[in-house]
């Protein structure tokens, strides 16, 4: 069942065309990856879909409801997390102090972490910790962390609140291969709990190898959607990315930068 509905989404800067019309689905349950040629829209569906961005026009829909033109505060409430491109963590603060920061956004399904004194939310703390292999790094600085412990940090603050979904932005990005081997775990272990997962990314090897259903962005529409065996196969996808004379194993050598 598709839990995010996107439908003819546009959105425009001065004339280019960030979004033209793009319609795609998320299923519950999924990993689902999207990926596309720089520019094609994939973080300003990211922003529309969590609300950072007002769409010219479209819809969004999570689990039924119309989520098009929520605040991005709004759109958490409903149980979508996400992380960005660039992470955004409180540097001068200690690791479990920007858990307690994050515990503190009140209102719906985050509600219960309201009280971080409490000996429950404090175990909660030391769990994610745990889970996401910080806890040693409990006391260090922030900005102190490496810049892949920075990206486990800001998602240890979206898992603390148990979201329904969650949106990564090009999670590989700036990780080195033991991190991210890490971070795929750790992803499929919160989706075997139940937890959807979007991922944005260039890393053609990580996305084919964790996600369920690979989606295609090229020039603000979707152009493909599917396994991804047959996304890595298909022709539109190599000619967006390298041009119809290169060969498949090109796509997942290229990294698709």
């Amino acid at each position: 069942m598709s839990l995010i509905e996107i439908q003819e989404i546009a959105k425009t800067y001065g004339g280019i065309h960030a979004l033209d019309g793009c319609t795609l689905s998320f299923e519950e349950g999924h990993i689902s990856g999207l990926i596309g040629p720089n520019g094609s829209g994939k973080t300003t569906l990211f922003n529309v879909v969590t609300g950072y961005e007002q769409p010219d026009s479209g819809s969004v829909r999570f689990d039924g409801d119309a989520i098009t033109r929520l605040s991005p505060d709004k759109v958490f409430d409903r149980g979508i997390g996400r992380t960005f491109q660039l992470t955004r963590i409180f540097p001068r603060m200690n690791v479990v102090e920007n858990l307690h920061v994050a515990a503190q956004r009140s209102g719906g399904f985050r509600s219960e972490l309201s009280r971080w004194s409490s000996t429950s939310e404090r175990a909660r703390a030391k769990e994610v910790l745990d889970f996401v292999g910080l806890t040693r790094l409990a006391s260090e600085m922030a900005g102190n962390l490496s810049y892949g412990q920075q990206k486990l940090l800001e998602f240890a603050c979206i898992i603390i609140a148990r979201p329904r979904v969650i949106l990564l932005d090009e999670p590989a990005g700036g990780i080195n291969p033991t991190l991210l081997r890490h971070l795929a775990s750790r992803i499929r272990a919160l989706n075997d709990e139940g937890i959807t997962f979007v991922v944005v990314e260039h890393d053609m090897e990580f996305v084919m190898g964790l996600c369920h259903k690979v989606c295609v962005m090229h020039q603000g529409r979707t152009l493909c959607s599917g396994h991804p065996d047959e996304v890595r196969q298909d022709p539109l996808v190599l000619e967006a990315y390298l041009g119809t004379d290169m060969r498949e194993a090109d796509l997942t050598r290229s990294g698709a930068n």
